[in-house]
């Protein structure tokens, strides 16, 4: 099974690329096909429209996100939507090609406020893909974040039971 962990934050130093490396380095250890796209670290460019040319680096991305059975999304809480890089990300994604697939989620904000009405707008994302997504979303706040580490053990737990959630699911369909 091919899997893509997207770590939805384009700011150097984010939180949510911390937490993603974690749900990397841990889906990796249950699934050594598994990669990483971190809109921090990587060049992805911004979507001109289809007839354009892009980098090496954005190619790639859209054919991992494209080929991949699962998706495991983290996304920041920015006025109460998640990431524009993220939605970014998608244009780029033929939505006849993603039928079938499945996601989990993975939101971080700096408070409790905008956990739903995020999750409600990435599912609604997925849905126009045709993407299955694991109903049980890891909402998580700042504070679990210490020292550039996920230190917060509950977090922890919560995004390994989320992946392994996720990975069944998507065995189960495959």
């Amino acid at each position: 099974m091919k899997v893509v962990v997207i770590s939805g934050s384009p700011r150097k130093n984010s939180n949510t690329q911390i937490i993603m490396k974690y749900v990397y380095e841990y889906t990796k250890s249950k699934n050594q096909d598994t990669k990483l796209i971190n809109l921090s670290e990587d060049q992805i460019e911004y979507y001109r429209g289809p007839d354009e040319e892009y980098n090496t680096v954005t190619k790639m991305a859209i054919e991992d996100i494209t080929n991949a059975d699962v998706w495991l999304i983290g996304t920041p809480i920015y006025n109460s939507f998640f990431s524009s890089a993220l939605k970014n990300l998608f244009e780029y994604i033929n939505y006849k090609k993603t039928s079938g697939k499945v996601a989990g989620i993975t939101i971080l904000g700096s408070g409790t406020i905008g956990f739903i009405n995020v999750q409600t707008l990435v599912t609604q994302l997925l849905s126009y893909f045709r993407v299955v997504t694991n109903p049980k979303p890891v909402f998580l706040t700042t504070e679990s974040i210490t020292e550039n580490s996920l230190s917060n053990i509950d977090g922890q737990n919560k995004l390994k039971e989320m992946v392994d959630d996720t990975l069944q699911i998507a065995s189960k369909l495959h």
